[in-house]
């Protein structure tokens, strides 16, 4: 067998990147050496939404993907940095918990989802449809990428945790996101040949240290998801909320694509979205949430709040790029 040679390369890990505040700065420096001590993180009053504790459990999360250059692939089950991410976990959850809605069916969680607004000029999608320049179609797909190059990807973890029409769906649609069989089709691979099209840098988690830590929070939430079996219904809230918002979404960005001239790659990206994800929708609402909620009905609220979190930080991360573009200024903390 020989490797596919189609599409840009990118790297398996990255170096780590500067701090942001004191957790970020001890939890890099204990990957860089064992015996660097870890902060206490009861004493710790760090934004849960913040910089310093996302980029902290960023790094913590990214051992579990490619991991650092210079970082031992053991460390992935060190039982003190475990520790710590359980703690920084448990203040996430807790403030996702108490700012998004609360006690919610999937039907309602999904129904406001499913109704395509006529007024779209409150969503990134929708401005850079028809306002959007060139350089902010390229910050967005550079924070996108932290995301998209490892699309999918959280999302296998919940397989082995569903059975039956569950499990059948959410492989089928797993298998479509990694391309079918086919190195080059890839959703990863095709968002990488994106970023060149834009002249974005392809390399894995490139632009970590330019993203602003509500893109972080976007990313680390199906992380936190996809490596608790006590949130595998959270998870299938997520994934069937991102699922259920692609395609439409989709649409307005692969018309943006056109309207600036980004390139084929650009446009086929997301085209390929519109048509995929508007099937991934139906199976991921018809027989991965029907048969999840058939074999465990209790999971109900954890699916809702899955899918109203997701909500919750993608409008935190819209409403940041959206007042930062209107004014004419970055969204990254280092512009492109």
């Amino acid at each position: 067998m020989t490797a596919s040679t189609t599409g840009p390369r990118t790297s398996t890990a990255r170096r780590l990147p500067p701090p942001r505040g004191p957790l970020s700065a001890a939890v890099a420096a204990s990957l860089r050496d064992r015996a660097a001590p870890l902060p206490d993180p009861a004493a710790d009053t760090a934004d849960p939404y913040g910089d310093d504790l996302q980029l902290a459990l960023y790094l913590l999360y990214e051992l579990h993907y490619r991991g650092f250059e210079g970082v031992d692939d053991s460390r992935e089950w060190d039982p003190g940095l475990l520790a710590l991410r359980g703690a920084l976990e448990q203040r996430f959850l807790a403030a996702l918990r108490a700012d998004a809605p609360c006690g919610r069916t999937v039907d309602q969680a999904f129904g406001e989802l499913l109704v395509e607004p006529v007024d779209h000029s409150g969503s990134v999608s929708g401005y850079l449809e028809h306002e959007g320049e060139p350089g902010q179609v390229r910050e967005y797909a550079a924070l996108r990428s932290l995301y998209h190059l490892k699309e999918a990807d959280p999302h296998v973890w919940v397989i082995p945790r569903l059975r039956g029409r569950a499990k059948a769906a959410m492989v089928a649609i797993e298998y479509d996101e990694f391309g079918a069989g086919h190195a080059d089709r890839v959703h990863a691979e095709l968002f990488a040949r994106l970023m060149a099209d834009l002249g974005l840098n392809t390399d894995y988690g490139h632009y970590l240290d330019a993203a602003p830590a509500e893109a972080l929070a976007t990313v680390n939430l199906m992380s936190l998801f996809g490596l608790h079996r006590a949130l595998r219904g959270a998870l299938v809230g997520h994934f069937a909320c991102v699922e259920v918002t692609s395609s439409p979404g989709s649409r307005r960005m692969a018309a943006a694509m056109r309207r600036l001239d980004a390139g084929p790659a650009a446009e086929h990206f997301y085209a390929e979205h519109v048509e995929a994800d508007a099937v991934h929708e139906q199976l991921v609402r018809r027989e991965v949430i029907a048969g999840l909620l058939e074999d465990e009905p209790a999971l109900e609220g954890d699916i809702a709040f899955g899918a109203d979190a997701t909500v919750l930080l993608e409008d935190r991360l819209g409403a940041l790029l959206l007042e930062r573009w209107r004014r004419g200024a970055s969204a990254l903390r280092t512009p492109l």
